[in-house]
């Protein structure tokens, strides 16, 4: 399943976009830039070195609405964080240049975190994940009215408890488990495990903004004298109104233990009963969305790998 659009952009169409928000500016050169999962991203130069260069994100038409999305979002949590975010200039539903919806906007200083983090020493690491701890403390300073998935301008079916939420969520998932071919044992003991916890849903009783992809590819930073510093975050297409713990988990997924501690340390004392055994459920519910995502785009290799995760997540206890 291909949806990442793939596609070049030439210098005369990027200049046909430049012109609606910087008429007389002369486009250099389009260069296709790492990063976006979904969307293709694309930086446009300019013949004159001092106009800095902007940022085109190109989204594919079965996830057109994303792009709406990302402006509110954009918007929401603009001058209420401590790193930079995109300042979009232009969002375009017209499919006039591109045949596909897209974004203009200002490319941010630094560089992606995640191609740079391989080099850093373990300070440097344990800097990084503090700052992204505190990071994710910031968004989740945002309230908001309902629990549930954002869509491209407002929660699509709120939910009025976490608790309703995430057990919607679960269920959901699991049918969806059972219809791309998942084990049926495997489902039945999932669903076990998820009911003799739900309870722990109920730990959160208001709903935030949560990025709900906060990882190095999503970050951008700066070094100097030895010193890392986050200086941008960007892509807001799966944020959604829910328990800051979930952001959390999200976060931490692929972190080993001393990274995981850093971001939790920077993160700030967390108020509440049963943390660990919350986390775990969460990591269990990413898990199962990771393995519905691979079966469903295609990528069959990873998912023996993903459904021996989902039982032992399912058999083991909660970590300290």
């Amino acid at each position: 399943m291909q949806l990442k659009p793939d596609l070049q952009v030439s210098v005369a169409t990027a200049q046909a976009i430049v012109d609606r928000v910087a008429s007389g500016e002369a486009v250099a050169g389009v260069s296709r830039l790492h990063g976006g999962e979904l969307a293709a991203i694309h930086e446009i130069s300019f013949a004159d070195p001092a106009h800095r260069p902007l940022v085109l994100k190109i989204y594919p038409d079965a996830l057109h609405w994303k792009m709406q999305k990302e402006v509110m979002i954009a918007g929401l949590v603009r001058d209420r964080l401590s790193v930079a975010v995109p300042r979009i200039l232009l969002a375009d539903d017209s499919k006039t240049l591109l045949g596909l919806n897209w974004t203009l906007m200002t490319k941010l200083d630094g560089l992606v975190l995640g191609q740079i983090e391989t080099a850093f020493t373990p300070a440097q690491r344990a800097s990084e994940h503090r700052q992204i701890g505190r990071l994710l403390r910031e968004f989740h300073r945002i309230a908001m009215t309902a629990f549930g998935y954002i869509g491209a301008k407002d929660i699509v079916t709120p939910h009025p408890t976490n608790h309703a939420y995430m057990t919607h969520q679960f269920q959901r998932k699991l049918r969806e488990f059972a219809e791309r071919g998942g084990e049926p044992a495997l489902a039945r003991r999932i669903s076990g495990h998820v009911e003799a916890r739900a309870h722990l849903f109920g730990g959160c009783t208001q709903a935030v903004l949560c990025h709900n992809d906060l990882h190095a590819g999503n970050l951008l930073a700066s070094t100097a004298d030895g010193d890392v510093r986050l200086t941008g975050v960007v892509d807001f297409e799966g944020a959604l109104a829910g328990d800051p713990l979930m952001d959390v988990a999200k976060a931490a997924f692929y972190l080993t233990d001393e990274p995981r501690r850093a971001l939790l340390d920077g993160y700030g004392p967390i108020e509440r009963a049963h943390v660990s055994q919350t986390l775990n459920l969460y990591h269990l519910y990413f898990v199962l969305e990771l393995w519905c995502w691979m079966a469903q785009i295609g990528q069959t290799q990873r998912l023996a790998a993903l459904a021996a995760q989902l039982e032992a997540s399912c058999a083991s206890p909660a970590r300290p």
